[in-house]
């Protein structure tokens, strides 16, 4: 669900300090898109949205919600955003959140 790998290249260069700003940056983003998402009655933008949390994804390893934003861009580019699962969508990254923030807090306890 998650690259730690990425995780631990991202942090090596960049700083801890850093690190945690880049984090904080990214779940208030990435949340942002998730609201709009949970309340989305309009799909005509969906390909975008799913670019933007597939990128963001990508960056901080979130690597399971990555694929999916990746196949519902790919599926609202081909015209079938309709049948784009976004509850899917949000609960991964609702638990990938988790799963990162729990081994952050670890992480940074050490």
């Amino acid at each position: 669900m998650i690259d730690w790998n990425r995780i631990a290249e991202l942090r090596d260069e960049i700083g801890a300090d850093d690190f945690g700003e880049v984090v904080e940056i990214f779940l208030e983003e990435v949340d942002d898109k998730i609201a709009e998402l949970r309340d989305l009655t309009d799909k005509s933008d969906l390909e975008s949205v799913m670019h933007f949390l597939k990128g963001s994804a990508l960056n901080l390893g979130f690597s399971a919600f990555s694929d999916l934003c990746q196949q519902g861009e790919t599926a609202a580019r081909m015209g079938d955003g309709e049948n784009i699962d976004l509850t899917a969508v949000i609960a991964c990254y609702d638990t990938s959140k988790a799963e990162f923030l729990s081994a952050l807090n670890k992480l940074d306890a050490a």
